[in-house]
């Protein structure tokens, strides 16, 4: 039996801090108790308008001397008279508790209309205010028991702001593929299981007694001691998994267990990990096959995956032959999320974590600081929750396990700590944000990102990437602009001085929620003798610029395009504009219009 563990990659462990990925050994599972689950949150309503979305309906507050706060006919009356002066639908419907009158603008008013409407009553000396009727609706705080011991996703401090972003998406429409031990089964994940495969060649890694097959069912990945290699000690099987699967797409609302993160999304588990760890081979097969990517021997796969999670790596360089299946995976269009690792050094010496193309993702604790197990540098992108079991178990990670020791038994939940806990915290974000806008690359993924993270409310010595992922901040910045698709042009032309100053062109953006998205679309018109000349910046509200084009060697006589913007550090709302100069003499042009999409 082959058990060399220099050829393996090994489990980036959930284990006691003493565990690293560069020695011989797989690190030991950490298997803590359960503690008594603190009070869920108590739901509350959240007060908003649906972005984009013109009221239908208008609340009227009367001065207390006006005739209208105290009769519905003379109020009727009034909203009559609004109707007259705008040519709008306006109908009284009630007189409300405060004594406002609730008014009626009918089915799917345009965005002017309505605005007309309010105008006419703010402009009414007897009107004390108007307001939108703004749908309510609760915040998708889950009821799962032990929703209340999730730190890492609601706490203010060192959580990850989930549960806000469960109001714009869960993961609808996304498949994240687990590239590690394969799944044990558990109630609370089943619902969400979709097909995978089971990547193990070698049967002495397996456990299983065969070699690949269509079933990524994890046998156990125990060992006894000396058995991974000499002066190793014994480890009992970690499901591991099947705790980073609930991490991601647990079921929710479900009344029981734990929330996921993204849990309308589904999991394809894809099994590479057995005893003693998992050959590149297999692994390099599994990001080929989980992306779309064909696989000799292997059937096609049906579920087809858009985040692919590895929470495990090895030491030293990131091979050529890894790589080159990560670029296969990215330019298929699926955003792969690896571990930073383990050994609280240099995460530029494991990999998969310093290989090019994927987001490397370094371990916090319950304080905001990098865990102190946790590999750091510069080739971390973000931090996300992978606690720290010091001084309680509740400060690890509780997730979906299985209470046997070799083989499985009973399901049960466990906390651990890792980078590997770390890891499916931001796949799991990388759903939300997927289904919240299908259009996004991986590259743009990794962008919004790192752009909308906030600083670690604790230290990190080394780098711990961006910050603290955000999931309500990032998902809101990328969903801006998608959902709706919602253009603003401006179709004034503007004569493009011959080496002169620069012409500004403005935008009026109006009517958005929250930041502008990481994929903002410019759409530019100029005709221009020499564009080569042109030098072309999108100004935000706030002033910052984004070059578009930079002057260059090209005689082409107009710039008809469309650009990409990563904007989602701007508020979306404000005036934006677009500044051309010719910095060259002998060429004039035109700014025909431009357009900002949403």
């Amino acid at each position: 039996m082959r058990t060399s563990p220099e050829f393996r990659r090994k489990l980036i462990s959930v284990a006691a801090v003493s565990a690293a990925l560069l020695t011989a050994a797989p690190a030991s599972v950490a298997v803590a108790q359960e503690t008594a689950p603190r009070p869920a949150p108590v739901p509350a309503a959240q007060t908003e308008a649906a972005p984009g979305t013109p009221a239908e309906r208008l609340i009227v507050g009367y001065k207390s001397g006006a005739t209208e706060a105290k009769s519905d006919k003379a109020a009727a009356a009034d909203a009559a008279a609004k109707a007259e002066k705008t040519g709008e639908d306006v109908d009284f419907q009630r007189r409300l508790g405060t004594g406002a009158a609730l008014v009626d603008l009918g089915t799917n008013p345009a965005r002017a209309d309505v605005a007309d409407v309010v105008s006419q009553y703010q402009a009414d000396p007897q009107v004390a205010y108007v307001v939108p009727d703004r749908l309510n609706k609760p915040t998708a705080t889950p009821n799962d028991t032990d929703y209340g011991k999730q730190w890492d996703l609601f706490e203010s401090t060192a959580g990850m702001n989930v549960p806000a972003a469960w109001d714009t998406t869960t993961g609808t429409g996304v498949t994240v593929a687990v590239i590690d031990t394969g799944y044990v089964t558990h109630s609370d994940l089943a619902a969400n299981i979709v097909g995978g495969y089971d990547f193990i060649s070698d049967t002495a890694v397996s456990v299983d007694g065969n070699g690949r097959d269509s079933n990524p069912a994890d046998p156990g990945d125990w060992y006894n001691a000396n058995e991974c290699g000499a002066g190793i000690p014994a480890s009992n099987s970690s499901w591991h998994g099947t705790h980073v699967a609930g991490t991601i797409a647990a079921a929710t609302n479900n009344g029981k267990g734990i929330a996921g993160i993204a849990y309308g999304a589904k999991i394809s588990p894809v099994r590479v990990l057995g005893k003693c760890g998992g050959y590149d081979s297999d692994i390099i097969d599994a990001i080929t096959w989980a992306s779309g990517g064909t696989v000799s021997g292997v059937p096609a796969n049906t579920n087809v995956a858009k985040v692919i999670n590895m929470s495990l790596g090895g030491g030293g360089a990131c091979s050529t032959a890894t790589q080159s299946a990560i670029n296969g995976a990215v330019n298929r269009g699926t955003s792969v999320v690896v571990a930073a690792g383990n050994e609280n050094t240099n995460a530029s010496s494991s990999s998969p974590a310093n290989c090019n193309n994927v987001i490397t993702v370094a371990a916090t604790n319950r304080a905001g600081s990098r865990a102190s197990y946790s590999n750091y540098g510069s080739v971390v992108d973000i931090a996300a929750p992978g606690g720290e079991t010091r001084t309680s178990t509740a400060n690890g990670i509780l997730s979906t396990l299985n209470s046997g020791t070799k083989t499985p038994s009973s399901e049960n939940y466990t906390y651990y700590q890792g980078t590997s806990m770390a890891t499916p915290h931001v796949a799991g974000l990388a759903a939300l944000m997927k289904s919240a806008n299908s259009a996004l690359t991986p590259a743009q993924i990794e962008s919004a990102i790192k752009a909308n993270a906030r600083p670690l409310p604790g230290t990190c010595s080394g780098g711990c990437g961006a910050g603290l992922a955000d999931a309500a901040k990032t998902v809101q910045a990328v969903k801006g602009g998608s959902s709706t698709g919602t253009t603003f042009a401006s179709t004034t032309a503007v004569a493009i001085p011959d080496n002169g100053a620069a012409i500004e062109s403005p935008i009026s953006v109006t009517g958005r929620s929250g930041n502008a998205p990481s994929a903002l679309q410019v759409g530019v018109d100029i005709t221009h003798t020499y564009r080569g000349d042109l030098v072309i910046d999108l100004i935000a509200p706030d002033g910052s610029a984004y070059r578009l084009k930079s002057a260059a060697s090209d005689s082409a006589d107009n710039v008809n395009t469309t650009y990409t913007v990563n904007a989602s550090g701007e508020s979306a709302n404000g005036t934006w504009k677009l500044r051309v100069q010719d910095t060259a003499a002998q060429d004039t042009g035109t700014l025909n219009g431009w357009k900002l999409t949403f």
